[in-house]
């Protein structure tokens, strides 16, 4: 049985992560050069931390774990009212610090949490058929039990990470089997809804909306990281300029280097053929994250894997998107590259979760026939 565990299990997305963690600890080593290496040492700590994680959740059967997502699921609740009444950090209130160089951000970790825990409820709100989702009230409730950490997410206020929340949301109900209508209402609504949503943001992330459209409005001030990351981008050119030998990576124009402007490091340095090597990557990652859904032996294992998709579709996205200049500035760190201790375990720990679905899948099992098995 274990045998065909592993054989079944598609060990791509593990050496991908591996890959990508390996061009940012390379990319965090040059970006560190001048500070002693103090968060490229973290970074390795931390990803020594995350694989007794994998192993863990590669191991024990998901299922299992959704079982107790419910409770947890209320205790991060917990923890993100928490977090608001602590002192904020760079001007959101998204972690609890422990001594001066120890903090954990629980948006981060509660991302699979929720994740796994809004499977549970569609298979749940499924039972009875898999077009049970398109009644009114069982989709006000999938809104509203996603809605809530969304919610309190934003009041950090963290507007990236709760996004990365909307689109894993996004990517699970498109495959749970919704009507098309509602599809098409929501499209309309966001269009429409867009310019009153913008008026009514926050005034820091009014002011990057701002800065993004315009970043030579303000190039000493807001605009000054975004005209630095396209500079470091440009120079980089084909090859890169070398490692260790980027002008605004070394001198100390690129800032935060190791975290929102990594990808920019890469850039510089290793050029066009590695960043966009990166990018190659991300995509065979997230296909293979459906591809598993896809093949996956239930309903609660594809609704997880389309989840950690659309995890890592928005913050690839969003983080390379806003280091070249084609969205706006929202803090959200690149998977596996970017440092960060909660988002390195969360992670991989969403890669042990793909593997364990990959090694449990039934061949020849079509996406559809998967809800018959609960009566639809």
């Amino acid at each position: 049985m274990r045998e065909k565990r592993f054989k079944n299990t598609d060990w791509v997305v593990l050496i991908i992560s591996l890959a990508l963690l390996g061009i940012g600890l390379v990319a965090l080593y040059s970006a560190t050069l001048n500070t002693e290496f103090l968060e490229f040492k973290k970074q390795i700590q931390w990803a020594l931390i995350s694989v007794p994680f994998l192993i863990l959740v590669y191991f024990i059967d998901y299922k299992f774990f959704v079982k107790f997502t419910p409770v947890i699921y209320m205790i991060f609740i917990a923890l993100l009212v928490g977090v608001l009444f602590m002192e904020p950090i760079h001007g959101a209130r998204s972690w609890y610090k422990f001594g001066e160089s120890f903090a954990i951000q629980p948006s981060e970790l509660a991302k699979i949490i929720v994740i796994m825990f809004m499977s549970f409820v569609l298979y749940k709100l499924q039972l009875k058929g898999k077009r049970e989702i398109n009644k009114p009230w069982k989709l006000i409730t999938y809104f509203a039990f996603w809605g809530l950490p969304i919610f309190l997410i934003y009041k950090q206020p963290d507007l990236g990470t709760a996004l990365s929340y909307v689109t894993a949301m996004l990517f699970m109900l498109f495959v749970s089997g919704l009507d098309k209508k509602y599809m098409v209402v929501a499209i309309v609504a966001v269009v429409l809804l867009t310019p009153y949503v913008v008026e009514h943001l926050p005034a820091h992330a009014r002011a990057r909306i701002e800065i993004f459209k315009d970043p030579e409005s303000d190039p000493r001030g807001m605009g000054y990281n975004l005209i630095q990351s396209r500079l470091a981008i440009g120079a980089g050119q084909f090859l890169g300029m070398g490692f260790l030998k980027g002008n605004q990576t070394q001198l100390g124009y690129l800032s935060p280097k190791t975290t929102d402007f990594i990808y920019s490091v890469i850039g510089e340095e290793m050029g066009f053929v590695v960043s966009s090597t990166i990018v190659v990557l991300y995509v065979i990652l997230i296909t293979k994250a459906i591809g598993i859904g896809k093949n996956a032996e239930d309903s609660i294992g594809s609704y997880i894997a389309c989840g950690i998709a659309g995890i890592f579709f928005f913050h690839m996205v969003e983080n390379i998107g806003m280091t070249i200049g084609l969205l706006p500035i929202t803090g959200v760190p690149l998977p596996f590259v970017s440092y960060g201790g909660s988002s390195l375990i969360t992670n991989f720990i969403c890669i042990g979760l793909l593997l364990n679905i990959s090694s449990r899948r039934k061949k020849g099992l079509s996406y559809n026939s998967k809800f018959n098995m609960y009566g639809n």
